[in-house]
């Protein structure tokens, strides 16, 4: 896993005030691959089938060139995880415009300055998951696994489970959770160690994912 630096560039302000679009377009490729992995894990398999990333990314562009503003008129945002949030209610208008009420599960709006836990996380986790391992094949045994595996992480403690989302499937650093979540960067790694080797117990009793995580010790 590799975390990129989690600091802004110390002119980022006065570059944007000066040339809006062109120094966002700079700040948004600087950031595109990360960016990238988190629509591929964010976005309803559903839709994965008919939609890019890139897509969703040209649609998360152009919402936030016009929000920048907000951006300006809050010193404490790091630029990352403003895009990182405009790039989430980006896939919850996708959802809901083209899911519907067929929706997975009811996305909570994900506004720029207070903390909101997605509904989908543990759905994501699995969908991902199950798209690494290729065992169990049959039907009926994978959707059992998925049920399993679904019903333990919505047993979790919801700030830990988002924790394990953002750091080991979208591959944050802990200054940009405690950003995100509204707790320490040392909480941050302590959940993060936790809710990972809770993962790892479950997992462990599932056919087909015995040793498929690589956990950091205490």
């Amino acid at each position: 896993m590799s975390l990129t630096s989690e600091t802004d560039p110390p002119d980022l302000r006065p570059r944007l005030r000066a040339a809006p679009e062109q120094v966002l377009a700079e700040e948004f490729a600087r950031h595109r691959g990360r960016l990238f992995r988190i629509v591929r894990f964010r976005l309803d398999p559903q839709l994965a089938s008919r939609l890019e990333p890139d897509d969703v990314l040209q649609e998360a562009w152009l919402a936030a060139l016009r929000r920048i503003d907000h951006f300006l008129e809050h010193d404490s945002y790091l630029m990352f995880v403003w895009l990182r949030l405009v790039v989430a209610q980006t896939i919850v208008d996708i959802h809901r415009h083209h899911l519907g009420s067929q929706m997975r599960d009811a996305y909570r709006e994900l506004t720029l300055n207070q903390r909101e836990l997605s509904n989908s996380t543990a759905a994501s986790i699995v969908s991902q998951l199950l798209g690494r391992v290729s065992s169990p094949s049959q039907a009926a045994v994978r959707e059992e696994t998925a049920r399993q595996l679904r019903a333990s992480l919505d047993a979790m403690d919801p700030i830990d489970r988002e924790v394990l989302a953002l750091r080991h499937f979208e591959e944050l650093g802990n200054q940009e959770i405690a950003a995100i979540l509204e707790i320490s960067p040392k909480a941050a790694s302590i959940r993060y160690v936790r809710a990972l080797q809770r993962l790892k117990r479950i997992l462990d009793t599932l056919p087909g994912f015995h040793g498929s995580l690589d956990v950091p010790s205490d």
